[in-house]
């Protein structure tokens, strides 16, 4: 039997929810707040559908995918199964043309289906990672590195800075967060250098860095900006607006005499503008390209590391409100905190994917390993621009006053924020996403922190904390230069 006869053949056994859209609302359950009906407001990922403090509010201040591992459905290498390929042409209303795309470029619809953060938020299926996947918990201190021995005997030497994962994780505790993880990696070799995390809601979990069940909110501007960016729409491009900063409704996505501000795309990547991203999805991008970007950047694609990550699903919608929605940052899309760290990586490489690794190489006398063939996500014009408009955040955004903290302060980063409220329970999720020093980056980063209604910090300073404490533990390079005696010798 041919390859397409099997897989259309596998249609008749889909789930029907499948079929129609991997965030399909189950029977029964209440409709999602979203963009699908006309007028409906929406939760904004800056700012929340609730009051909440700015983004740069310190500590001390205070504000009024599903399933285990195993059950998350991480495809292989060839970018999952055969019923998921019949399931994406299926969705996308393709027949031969739309299927045979879909087989050869893995992540264009999610493994599994997408969960609705309205009415079936993941965060409720965390559960501990299996004490035999933790590395860190078994890693004792040898010397200066972190070392795991396995039963055979064998020693794997993390690449984990024993130093920075201590500091990060006691800045965790003494702030009590309910949920919180910190990711550092070195962003041009993937080396891992921390996995902070800590719970103070459920003090026995472990595994926050690989869980994606956290809404990616406004850190998924990163993958719109770059698909706007690709379609040709440059950073200074202004884009005009009335109201929609916070909530957004499709009267707003109409040009009208009334828009009395304009953005550039660059300003509105830094100030996080909701209305900005979602007119020019609208007017720029299809749900084609914004599914190839997504898969681009790993979304609905398998990582492989050696610790089981979930794969970070993202649902993007066909057309309309929803879509654009999708591309302001309110959709259904769930990050781990290690995949936001190599998303930031993104930019600081140049525009290329470089795997994260944890277990140093076992060194072999005589014998050099090649390295992995990193991927190109961007091109390196569109990876500058991105970093261009990444400054911005610091720079003139959301991230300014964090980063400009007397005593704390952090030059010559870029980075994204991210912030999205939940009303029934109420939780309020906060990233940073970025890397240090813009042009000469060492480390990148992801922080997150789940917050109740009274907190602490947020992830906003978590991050510039993480970029901070590894820039110390990551020197800048000596530069050697020539004596002055030497000028002119050859």
């Amino acid at each position: 039997m041919t390859i397409r006869r099997r897989l259309l053949s596998a249609a008749a056994l889909l789930p029907l929810s499948l079929l129609l859209g991997a965030n399909a609302s189950p029977p029964g359950s209440a409709p999602a707040v979203g963009p699908e009906d006309a007028g409906v407001v929406a939760s904004s990922p800056e700012a929340g559908s609730v009051a909440m403090a700015p983004e740069d509010a310190g500590p001390g201040a205070h504000a009024g995918g599903g399933g285990p591992l195993e059950a998350q459905g991480i495809p292989g290498e060839d970018g999952g199964s055969d019923s998921e390929a019949v399931a994406a042409a299926a969705v996308q209303g393709g027949a031969d043309g739309g299927l045979a795309t879909l087989v050869t470029v893995p992540g264009l619809v999610p493994p599994s289906p997408v969960p609705s953060r309205l009415t079936a938020p993941p965060i409720t299926t965390l559960r501990t990672m299996a004490k035999s996947q933790d590395l860190l918990a078994r890693a004792k201190l040898q010397g200066e590195r972190l070392v795991v021995k396995e039963k055979n005997g064998e020693e794997k030497v993390l690449t984990v800075d024993p130093v920075l994962q201590a500091q990060l994780t006691k800045i965790l505790r003494d702030y009590e967060v309910p949920y919180g993880a910190a990711v550092v990696l070195e962003p041009s070799t993937g080396r891992v250098l921390a996995l902070a995390e800590h719970s103070a809601a459920q003090p026995e979990l472990r595994g926050l860095p690989f869980r994606a069940v956290f809404p990616a909110a406004s850190i998924f501007k990163i993958v719109t900006g770059s698909a706007l960016l690709e379609a040709g729409v440059s950073p200074e491009m202004e884009e005009c607006f009335h109201g929609g900063k916070r909530r957004l409704t499709e009267r707003h996505l109409e040009d009208s005499e009334r828009d009395g501000a304009c953005y550039s795309l660059a300003m509105a990547m830094g100030k996080s503008a909701n209305v900005i991203f979602a007119k020019l999805t609208q007017k720029h991008l299809s749900a084609e390209v914004l599914r190839h970007m997504a898969a681009r950047f790993r979304f609905n694609r398998a990582i492989d590391f050696v610790v089981p990550t979930d794969v970070s699903l993202a649902a993007v919608p066909e057309e309309g409100f929803a879509l654009a929605n999708t591309g302001a940052g309110f959709g259904d899309v769930y990050l781990s905190p290690l995949h936001g760290a190599l998303v930031a990586s993104v930019a600081a490489n140049d525009g290329l994917w470089v795997a994260p690794v944890l277990v140093e190489p076992e060194p072999r006398p005589g014998v050099l390993l090649p390295p992995e063939e990193p991927e190109r996500v961007l091109t390196s014009e569109a990876a500058k621009a991105l970093t261009d408009m990444l400054e911005t955040t610091v720079t003139h955004g959301t991230a300014r006053g964090v980063f400009r903290e007397r005593h704390f302060r952090v030059d010559d980063a870029v980075g994204k924020t991210g912030t999205l409220a939940d009303r029934n329970p109420f939780r309020d999720y906060s990233w940073f996403v970025g890397f240090a020093p813009r042009d000469n980056p060492r480390v990148a980063v992801a922080a997150l922190v789940v917050n109740d209604p009274k907190w602490r910090i947020r992830g906003t300073w978590l991050g510039r904390e993480a970029i901070r404490l590894g820039l110390e533990r990551v020197p800048a390079p000596v530069e050697v230069t020539a004596p002055a005696s030497a000028a002119g010798k050859h």
